[in-house]
């Protein structure tokens, strides 16, 4: 059986529980990953996706570079439970497939020690939560193995979420002007 990280770098899709809620997870970078799950999920085209982290220099991958002031913004905030909509380009990195022509990308540095680990060893994922499109979030891996059976390559089970919260979304400009979207 292969291992969740051969599994992501091999393109494939998971179910883990992040920092908040189960999650249906890919390589951020592999855009036949990310559309696959848009593909399993039912999720609408144009919804764009929430990329977990595990610092800024995984955020420069991305082409978004960000200044001393709004890092200590930032900090308010990271590590925790809190999405922040920062600016993108497709310039240096074409990363239409994960904003959808938003002109921003979701970024969630999480506060959990062993999701840092993961995405150190194996990059940005793109992390909708584990449900299709219109229905709540699997609660547990059994939800989500009912949702999407052997669509998913790979299920973690982190035992049944009793509380489900999604992350809080935020927006920042390039004037640091912040913009609740989700609270």
């Amino acid at each position: 059986m292969k291992s969740f990280n051969q599994i992501i770098k091999n393109g494939g899709v998971a179910v883990i529980r992040t920092d908040t809620l189960y999650g249906i997870v890919c390589d951020a970078f592999n855009q036949h990953a990310v559309e696959r799950i848009y593909h399993i999920k039912n999720r609408n085209p144009l919804k764009p996706v929430i990329v977990l982290v595990a610092d800024y220099k995984q955020i420069a991958l991305f082409g978004v570079s960000l200044s001393e002031e709004v890092k200590e913004m930032l900090s308010k905030y990271w590590p925790g439970k809190v999405s922040v909509i920062l600016p993108a380009s497709d310039t240096t990195v074409n990363t239409h497939y994960i904003h959808k022509g938003t002109g921003g990308i979701a970024f969630r540095i999480p506060d959990d020690e062993y999701l840092q680990k993961r995405l150190i060893e194996t990059g940005p994922l793109v992390a909708p939560s584990a449900n299709p499109e219109g229905k709540p979030p699997a609660r547990s891996v059994n939800e989500a193995i009912d949702y999407f059976g052997d669509k998913v390559d790979y299920y973690e089970d982190k035992g049944t979420i009793q509380d489900i919260q999604p992350s809080k979304i935020i927006k920042i400009s390039n004037t640091v002007d912040i913009e609740i979207i989700r609270d």
